[in-house]
C-alpha cells in the first residue's frame, strides 16, 4: 500500500467520523428533549405527592400553614408557623417552625433531585437531598423518601411539642 492509498483511508476515516458525530449528536438532541419531557413529567407527579404530604402535615398540627413553591430551586410545597411559648417562667419566645420540600429544576447532570429542609422551634432539624438519574428513576422509591422524610418531621416536631 503506498502513500497515496493510506491518505485516501485516512481521509476515508475521517469523514466517516464526523458522520458518526453528526449522528450522535442528532440521538444526543433527542435524549436531551426525552430527559425533559421525561423531568417535567416526574416533576409534577413528585410535586403533587410533595403537596398531598404536607397538606396532611398541616391537617395533623394546626397553625401551620401550606404554601405551593414554584420557583427558580424547583418546585414543590412548603408548611411554616409561628409560635409564641413561655418555658420555664420565662419571657415569651418566639419560635419559627417549617418544612420546605422541593423538587430541584432541570440541569445538565440529567438526574431528578428532591431536597427537603426543616426546622422545629428554631433549630435545623431536617436538611436532605435524594436524586436519581432519569434514565434509572424509578419514582416510588423518591415518594417513600418524600413520605419518610415528613414522618421524620412530624415526629420531631410533636417531641418538641
Amino acid at each position: 500500500m503506498d502513500f497515496q492509498e493510506r491518505l485516501q483511508r485516512a481521509v476515508q476515516r475521517g469523514e466517516q467520523r464526523r458522520t458518526q458525530s453528526a449522528r450522535h449528536q442528532i440521538l444526543e438532541q433527542l435524549s436531551e428533549e426525552e430527559s425533559r419531557a421525561l423531568h417535567a413529567q416526574a416533576r409534577a407527579e413528585l410535586s403533587d405527592h410533595i403537596e398531598h404530604c404536607l397538606r396532611h402535615l398541616a391537617d395533623t398540627f394546626p397553625g401551620f400553614e401550606f404554601q405551593t413553591v414554584l420557583s427558580a430551586d424547583g418546585y414543590g410545597a412548603k408548611v411554616r408557623r409561628d409560635d409564641l411559648r413561655a418555658r420555664g417562667g420565662r419571657p415569651l419566645v418566639h419560635e419559627y417552625s417549617h418544612l420546605e420540600l422541593l423538587v430541584r429544576s432541570y440541569s445538565n447532570s440529567r438526574i431528578l433531585e428532591v431536597v427537603g429542609r426543616g426546622t422545629v422551634a428554631n433549630k435545623e432539624v431536617l436538611n436532605r437531598s435524594a436524586y436519581q438519574f432519569l434514565n434509572q428513576l424509578d419514582l416510588e422509591t423518591l415518594k417513600q423518601q418524600v413520605d419518610q422524610w415528613v414522618l421524620d418531621y412530624a415526629e420531631r416536631f410533636a417531641a418538641a411539642g
